[in-house]
């Protein structure tokens, strides 16, 4: 039994670790969780799980990993009360239906969001994700088959519009549905990650709620790179709160309130992640999934090249170890 279904209801000041593929895996969200405190993270995303994919009878065993949470995730998450959500898409209602059967009987998710914002062409040629705004009624029938099936509460991530920008329209629509929470990405699909969130268009979706449903919260995403930027737009614009994304690349610490960030904080974060995600995946996830991450720990840190194309280059954990140990050895005869 989920303790917190009705978590929804109780939050304020929500702060969010977006769900990011190939990023948001119970390594990655366990570090972020692990460097938290309180009030300063309040829910984080799995990576997008495929409703086609999990309900294939060859498929399942290709995509489950994205519901993977490690057991020390869990604990973790539990002692700072902080919710997990697992996020899911596809086109097809009974499979969201299936999926959501699923996570309510076999995992430990808090709740379950729909994406209906995704902007990849290879997903939005399957009709799905950011998609779905083109086509309203299908994104109604998904929204009711995955709430008939779970108790879990259920929220939808989306973006303004799909090829221009029809807030209104579009979001009126998800608005009177049985949702929790709805996460507005400021651009269009059209967009992708191009030009400036339109936060002015994120507050014209609290406007809308307030008249239609006040009961949903409202998240808003977009170009936030800190937790003062994410207050300040929400006191300006009235979200309850705040969904981060690619704001965590630029500051892995973003949820914690440590203002120094040392040199051995960025290694060690550095090696606790690969220790992480060595133990967790072995022989699952190539290596070289954990170099989109190596980026994060180099940046801004003396002779960053040198070590950026040290460590970019280790194909194993006594390789990375060594890469380590050769940079302080170096940034020890520098200050001695």
């Amino acid at each position: 039994m989920h303790k917190n279904d009705n978590f929804w209801n109780k939050a304020k000041h929500i702060f969010a670790l977006a769900p990011m593929e190939d990023v948001t895996d119970t390594v990655f969200r366990e570090l972020i969780i692990n460097e938290s405190e309180p009030n300063r993270l309040n829910l984080v995303f799995s990576e997008f799980l495929s409703t086609d994919g999990f309900c294939h009878p060859v498929g399942r065993d290709k995509v489950l990993h994205r519901f993977k949470v490690n057991p020390s995730e869990l604990a973790l998450k539990n002692k700072k009360n902080i919710q997990l959500i697992a996020q899911i898409w596809g086109t097809d209602p009974e499979k969201f239906y299936q999926t959501a059967q699923y996570i309510q009987a076999n995992t430990p998710f808090d709740g379950i969001d729909i994406n209906m914002g995704c902007p990849q062409k290879n997903i939005i040629k399957k009709g799905a994700c950011s998609a779905l705004i083109s086509h309203p009624d299908l994104a109604k029938e998904i929204i009711q088959a995955t709430t008939e099936a779970t108790h879990l509460p259920v929220s939808v991530k989306t973006r303004i519009g799909f090829k221009k920008v029809e807030t209104e329209n579009w979001i009126s629509h998800l608005l009177q549905t049985p949702i929790r929470a709805l996460t507005i990405h400021g651009r269009t699909q059209k967009q992708m990650s191009e030009g400036q969130a339109d936060w002015n268009e994120i507050g014209k979706v609290v406007t809308l709620r307030d008249e239609i449903n006040p009961h949903i919260k409202i998240l808003g995403n977009g170009d936030v790179l800190s937790i003062e930027d994410g207050n300040h737009k929400i006191d300006e614009y009235g979200v309850d709160g705040i969904m981060v994304g690619r704001g965590i690349f630029n500051n892995f610490w973003m949820f914690s309130s440590k203002e120094d960030v040392t040199i051995e904080d960025k290694l060690r974060a550095m090696w606790n992640h690969a220790v992480l995600f060595d133990n967790t995946w072995k022989n699952e996830k190539p290596w070289v999934l954990l170099r989109r991450f190596f980026k994060i720990y180099t940046h801004h840190l003396p002779m960053a090249a040198q070590l950026r194309d040290a460590v970019m280059r280790t194909h194993n954990i006594n390789e990375l170890q060594a890469a380590l140990n050769d940079y302080r050895s170096k940034l020890s005869n520098i200050s001695s």
